[in-house]
């Protein structure tokens, strides 16, 4: 059965314009996949955390992380905060931090990055954008 014919029992036409996020491939690459908090396209991030609170309990242990407004932040395990877009820059999936390897994975490709948000090795060939933190007795400043 040829191409067009298979299609065509399922009732697509040439246009195939439904299956086209199905059939893409992994090529698209961006520099700055990250969304600023609240959704916005102004690009300003700043925002405080306050690790008293539950939510943000695992950044008071080394080797802890959080996504906050697609920003991952972490405590490596020489207690400094890290903050990374946890959008990964090869295809869009979230990151994750793992603390044993010093590194932000992602689960999708394999692509990995620095603390610096670097990349280790690809698919990914940008770097994940950094933001500045800035520690306050019991508040975690995140800001571009």
């Amino acid at each position: 059965m040829k191409r067009h014919e298979f299609f065509s029992t399922l009732g697509i036409s040439a246009g195939m314009i439904y299956l086209a996020p199905v059939l893409s491939s992994c090529t698209k690459e961006s520099t700055d996949t990250t969304t600023p908090p609240g959704g916005g396209t102004s690009g300003a991030v700043d925002f405080t955390l306050d690790l008293t609170s539950a939510t943000y309990a695992s950044l008071n242990t080394n080797g802890g992380s959080i996504v906050k407004d697609n920003i991952i932040i972490a405590k490596s395990s020489a207690g400094v905060f890290v903050a990374l877009s946890s959008i990964c820059t090869h295809q869009g999936s979230t990151i994750g931090f793992e603390n044993a390897a010093s590194r932000f994975h992602c689960p999708n490709h394999g692509s990995n990055f620095g603390l610096d948000g670097s990349v280790l090795n690809g698919p990914a060939t940008s770097a994940l954008k950094k933001y500045n933190t800035a520690l306050t007795g019991t508040s975690l400043r995140i800001f571009a």
